[in-house]
């Protein structure tokens, strides 16, 4: 059976993701940086009937925490088929660019850029156990220079100085590990879930979370054919 490790997937996004890949037929590995939650997110899934789930604690700013999760899945799977780094934190809205602080910058940073650099590089050899590994780094529109370029665009009005930039680092990154693993049957893609009705910005997003899942699970599952190395949506690839 093949595997999948989500991060931040006791809620959300990242657990209707982990859902979705189970019903596929995956098993899939919920990262939780709160062992109860993830373990209430998985009795959430087998009483949907989904049996084929595990949680494991995994704090994403925390490499001994990351460490642990590698060390306890190197136990239960030989290999691993998919990583989602799903877990993010937005730092709170508004945040122009003048006045946003250098410690909300750093704090947003640890977890939506180099935390998903650790994980990454510390999964990366169960990864490439696997005969076609995938990764899809969770990104936003907000990342995207082009967006932020056009004076029309209307989601510029969050001034997103934090949250906009460490996205659009780990779109470059996505980039750099897409090429640097492409002789490796890797496919490495950024993928926005748009704007999302979920905790993460007040249930303010017009997005159902089935939506969002579904598009990141499509390029989770991409095939041999598959691009990588791109930005996408659900309606194809986004300018970066």
């Amino acid at each position: 059976m093949k595997s999948a490790l989500v991060t931040g997937a006791n809620k959300s996004i990242g657990f209707e993701t982990a859902r979705q890949l189970a019903k596929l037929g995956y098993f899939v590995y919920i990262g939780s940086r709160d062992k109860t939650k993830g373990l209430e997110a998985i009795e959430k899934l087998k009483a949907m009937g989904l049996k084929n789930v595990d949680c494991v604690q995994l704090d994403v700013t925390d490499i001994n925490s990351i460490k642990c999760a590698r060390q306890e899945l190197e136990v239960k799977t030989k290999k691993l088929d998919i990583l989602i780094n799903n877990a993010g934190i937005s730092g709170g809205f508004p945040q122009p660019a003048t006045k946003v602080s250098i410690d909300t910058l750093r704090k947003v940073f640890e977890t939506n850029f180099f935390g998903v650099v650790q994980v990454t590089q510390e999964f990366i050899e169960l990864l490439k156990k696997a005969e076609q590994p995938r990764i899809v780094n969770v990104t936003t529109e907000l990342s995207s220079l082009t967006n932020h370029s056009d004076p029309s665009w209307v989601y510029a009005q969050y001034k997103p100085a934090a949250y906009g930039p460490s996205k659009t680092a780990l779109n470059a990154y996505t980039v750099m590990l897409a090429v640097e693993l492409k002789e490796a049957n890797f496919k490495v893609n950024c993928v926005c879930p748009g704007f999302t009705k979920t905790d993460f910005n007040n249930h303010m997003g017009h997005r159902k979370v089935e939506e969002a899942a579904t598009a990141i699970v499509k390029y989770a599952t991409i095939d041999k054919n598959g691009a990588t190395g791109k930005f996408f949506n659900d309606e194809g690839e986004i300018a970066w």
